[in-house]
């Protein structure tokens, strides 16, 4: 899927010269030809990190290079996420960034800023079907590929025999929940088919809505009570199982993962109730869309090292495709050491003990 560097001429030709300030807030203020960049995150709820990461780092990014921005947050709202860019857009955004809540909403957005001349960019998910000139993330199916290999080191570390499998996969409205599954089940279905594993239940959490995924994941150890390892889309659902788990004093004995790197599920992972999780370095990911934007605000060429296909739009899709890392109880280390989480947000109370035993200082 990578390829070599492709160097891109942007769409939108401004002097570069022109330097200003920036908010994160949609109060900017910027006026005339100055560069602006609009960013449209999808909600708080699915994930802390598009708050506590996602909109730090870029706000960083922005400020660094002097150029205008808003970062404004749909909070899962759909009719919001449009009138959010209804707003960017006659602000006199030069370029948009969104993180769509679903392709049929994030491909109106594009259509309607390519209409105006506004280079477009999809982050962390891309909008099938949709016209961005561009698409920053990870490689999501590599992501779900550690997940699939993660689950199965923990189960061989338990020496599991034919365990049940229960699949909680990310919303079907994302893009990137079809990636990760992709990369999952390449790992897995081998191991169904040989009778190394069984295949338990297998659902979809709609919006990755974490509640949702917590009575869907009751309803599954109703129905299949022997279920003997989670193949969990990310944290925050990974969380949800490990809380069901916990009521049944199961916790601990089924192994679970995740994704995210999240404080509670690296909390989780050194407690040994969570298996592992997958490390996305958002801040490369926001440093590179940050880099790729402010070059085309400026009219300046951007760089890319790979392309991705839309198999809704039937086109290539310039990428930059960052790499994704497995975390387990023996590496939660470095992702403190890369200040992605800090120790005092991370260890807390009783997880004060066991960072230490982690080497977490």
């Amino acid at each position: 899927m990578r390829k070599g560097l492709l160097l891109i001429t942007a769409s939108v030709a401004l002097a570069s010269s022109l330097t200003a300030c920036g908010s994160d807030d949609g109060s900017s203020g910027s006026a005339g030809d100055k560069p602006k960049i609009g960013v449209i995150l999808p909600d708080s709820k699915s994930s802390a990190r598009w708050e506590t990461a996602d909109r730090k780092y870029l706000s960083e990014a922005f400020k660094a290079a002097g150029v205008d921005y808003d970062i404004q947050n749909a909070q899962g709202d759909k009719q919001q996420f449009q009138t959010i860019a209804d707003q960017m857009i006659t602000n006199g955004v030069n370029v948009l960034v969104i993180v769509n809540l679903d392709s049929g909403t994030g491909k109106a957005v594009l259509d309607k800023a390519k209409a105006q001349g506004v280079a477009t960019i999809d982050y962390d998910r891309l909008t099938l079907g949709g016209s961005a000139q561009y698409y920053v993330s990870f490689d999501n199916t590599q992501v779900g590929k550690l997940q699939g290999e993660g689950l199965s080191k923990c189960l061989g570390d338990m020496k599991a025999k034919k365990p049940i499998i229960a699949t909680l996969n990310g919303s079907p409205t994302d893009n990137n929940a079809t990636l990760f599954a992709e990369g999952y089940n390449g790992v897995l279905d081998p191991k169904y088919k040989s009778g190394e594993f069984v295949k338990g239940p297998d659902q979809s959490v709609p919006d990755w809505d974490n509640a949702q995924a917590g009575t869907i994941f009751e309803q599954m150890l109703t129905s299949e009570p022997k279920i003997g390892g989670v193949l969990a889309a990310n944290d925050g659902l990974g969380n949800a199982a490990i809380a069901v788990l916990r009521k049944q004093n199961r916790n601990g004995e089924v192994p679970v993962t995740g994704q995210d790197a999240t404080a509670q599920g690296l909390q989780n992972i050194l407690a040994g109730d969570q298996c592992m999780t997958v490390y996305k370095a958002v801040k490369k990911e926001a440093d590179a869309t940050a880099k790729l934007a402010i070059s085309l605000a400026k009219g300046e060429k951007g760089e890319t090292n790979a392309t991705v296909q839309d198999p809704e739009g039937k086109r290539e899709v310039a990428a930059v495709l960052e790499t994704p890392v497995a975390i387990y109880k023996e590496n939660v280390k470095d992702v403190v050491d890369d200040g992605f989480v800090t120790k005092d947000e991370l260890c807390t109370g009783k997880y004060a003990a066991l960072c230490a035993e982690a080497g977490i200082k």
